[in-house]
């Protein structure tokens, strides 16, 4: 079942729960329409991994709300937010763990060459596309800098 497929059966099931999937709905019809605007300004229907990649911009678009929620000290507003990145990350693949993460990283950098920390530009896309989705760019920009770092003492 493609993700689109399996957005439109949770949105189903959530219409069907009434009071108790209300959240979920919402989240579920704001990525759904954000798929559809895509589709729209693209004129294709996405892939899988471009739905993927929405679905992953949508949790971002929450997490750096939920930061502006904190420092503003708004319970309420956070609560909310955590509960909708909550339901955003069943669609989204499992996350890398920090190890195999840095294995990966370490792999493109020994296959890329790279020696300092001026290679990042070259290693960076390599690894994101390896990733795909299951870690955050902030995340595989901290490990390969520590790597190309370490590589360069």
């Amino acid at each position: 079942m493609s993700l689109k497929e399996q957005l439109l059966a949770d949105m189903k099931e959530a219409m069907k729960e009434r009071e108790a999937g209300k959240l979920r709905l919402s989240v579920i019809r704001m990525v759904r329409a954000a798929v559809k605007n895509s589709e729209i300004n693209g004129k294709k229907e996405l892939t899988e991994d471009e739905v993927m990649a929405v679905v992953l911009k949508e949790v971002k678009m929450r997490q750096d709300a939920l930061a502006e929620f904190t420092k503003a000290g708004r319970q309420d507003l956070i609560d909310q937010t955590k509960a909708e990145v909550a339901v955003l990350q069943k669609y989204l693949p499992e996350a890398l763990s920090d190890e195999e993460l840095r294995d990966m990283a370490a792999k493109v950098i020994a296959q890329v060459g790279a020696d300092s920390v001026k290679h990042l530009g070259k290693v960076m896309p390599l690894v994101m596309a390896q990733t795909k989705g299951r870690a955050d760019g902030k995340r595989v920009n901290a490990v390969v800098r520590e790597l190309l770092t370490q590589v360069q003492k």
